[in-house]
């Protein structure tokens, strides 16, 4: 019979955890939330700090679905097919707003 085990481990053993990569993942998103809030924090209330706010939150978002969602390690292609249909909503939500917000200065 040939032996089905994959790698070093003996079957029915456990593999070690990994749990430096995510401690890795957790210290990089705790500083980009650190750097968020801190700046926030220092930032006059504005559109400059909704702004800051909105791509932070994004980069954190991208972060996560690449790490846990494990993204980052599929076809480039897959990638493309969820990224520019994002981008394109939030061209729309942008375009929205700002032409929402142009009712009231004719009036």
């Amino acid at each position: 019979m040939s032996d089905h085990t994959h790698g070093t481990h003996e079957v029915g053993e456990i593999p070690p955890a990994n749990t430096g990569t995510i401690w890795r993942t957790f210290w990089i998103l705790l500083g980009i939330t650190v750097v968020e809030f801190t700046l926030a924090y220092l930032m006059k209330a504005g559109g400059l700090r909704t702004s800051f706010f909105i791509i932070m939150t994004l980069v954190k978002a991208f972060y996560i679905v690449g790490e846990f969602m494990h993204l980052k390690h599929e076809v480039k292609s897959l990638i493309w097919a969820i990224v520019i249909p994002i981008v394109f909503i939030i061209w729309l939500l942008t375009a929205l707003l700002m032409e929402g917000g142009s009712i009231f200065e004719l009036r």
